[in-house]
């Protein structure tokens, strides 16, 4: 599963320690597979036993219950944050996942565990993604349900970091991008273009497309330009902290196809008929997470926009 590292302009816990969330996301990962995998073997094999008193909200820390001894860990300076949060993190042992009697009735096959686990771990990613031990951004909730997303989530490899709809605060101005996918190698800017099944897209130089489905034409904003945006300001980013790695850009159709004879050379056109091939690419990237990658993300996400309020509990606390 790929990482998300930045969710719109959510707090992120990536925003703490770039060099440290990747591998222990990694780490964790493995890590909460063999527990919840274990978990279903034993509820397979004992399908009357009461089922584990597990923590239920897929986070690392049970932050309500435990607020008092967090708080006494932590300094005022908020410049102490991030390193003794990670220490907190890192000696918790409590599992993230949990299977319950209702769940583990449906796990017929391991196959149905894999999934279950993923969708699990996907709503554990958007929720590291919108929030950290001290803070949280008001989160809307389509992003649970978000199938691109999901898709990009799910099916890409744990070694690529995901920016998902990014917004920056550049001087006075706030732009909001669409996709960017940092891999080890490479960064991709890609621009989603679907609608209907089957639908056509007629490419044009100029700032609309045209778009064809059931013998209907209808006039759509041509996908390069919020594409131009996004790969502008990401070199722009990556050129200003010095950081040499190759951008790439694609329009991305999953269901449809693109027509565009006389298409620009430097944008990858990915439809229909060359998504399976393309993604299949991606998903067999087996290199590791790797230095530049790591310092390209940090590049783009100190520059990130960020909205986000303390956590209730924190405030309580400070009052007693």
């Amino acid at each position: 599963m790929a990482q998300l590292i930045k969710l719109q302009n959510y707090i992120s816990r990536y925003e703490n320690d770039l060099f440290h969330y990747p591998a222990r996301y990694v780490r964790l990962k493995k890590q909460e597979w063999e527990k919840f995998y274990a978990n279903w073997e034993r509820q397979k094999r004992e399908p009357f036993s009461e089922p584990a008193q597990l923590e239920d909200n897929w986070m690392i820390e049970p932050e309500k219950e435990k607020v008092g001894l967090f708080r006494s860990l932590f300094s005022k300076k908020e410049r102490s944050i991030p390193e003794e949060e990670m220490t907190v993190q890192e000696t918790e042992e409590e599992t993230m996942f949990s299977i319950n009697e209702t769940e583990s009735k449906m796990l017929y096959t391991e196959d149905d565990a894999k999934k279950l686990f993923v969708e699990k771990m996907y709503h554990f990613q958007v929720k590291w993604a919108s929030s950290t031990l001290l803070h949280k951004s008001p989160l809307d909730h389509k992003y649970f349900v978000d199938e691109r997303l999901k898709f990009l989530l799910k099916r890409l490899p744990d070694t690529f970091l995901v920016l998902y709809e990014p917004v920056f605060r550049l001087q006075k101005a706030v732009v909001e991008l669409d996709v960017v996918i940092i891999t080890p190698v490479e960064v991709w800017c890609i621009t989603f273009l679907e609608d209907q099944n089957n639908a056509v897209f007629a490419g044009a130089p100029e700032r609309f497309w045209t778009k064809r489905f059931s013998n209907k034409e209808t006039r759509i904003l041509s996908p390069i330009v919020p594409l131009s945006r996004t790969e502008t300001l990401v070199k722009k980013l990556l050129h200003h902290e010095k950081i040499e790695i190759p951008v790439r850009k694609a329009i991305l159709s999953r269901n449809g196809y693109i027509d565009y004879p006389g298409a620009p050379a430097d944008i990858e056109y990915i439809d229909k008929r060359t998504f399976d091939s393309w993604f299949q690419h991606m998903r067999t990237m087996s290199s590791p997470l790797k230095t530049n990658q790591l310092k390209a993300a940090k590049a783009l996400l100190d520059h990130a926009d960020t909205i986000s309020i303390r956590r209730p509990e924190w405030e309580e606390e400070e009052s007693q």
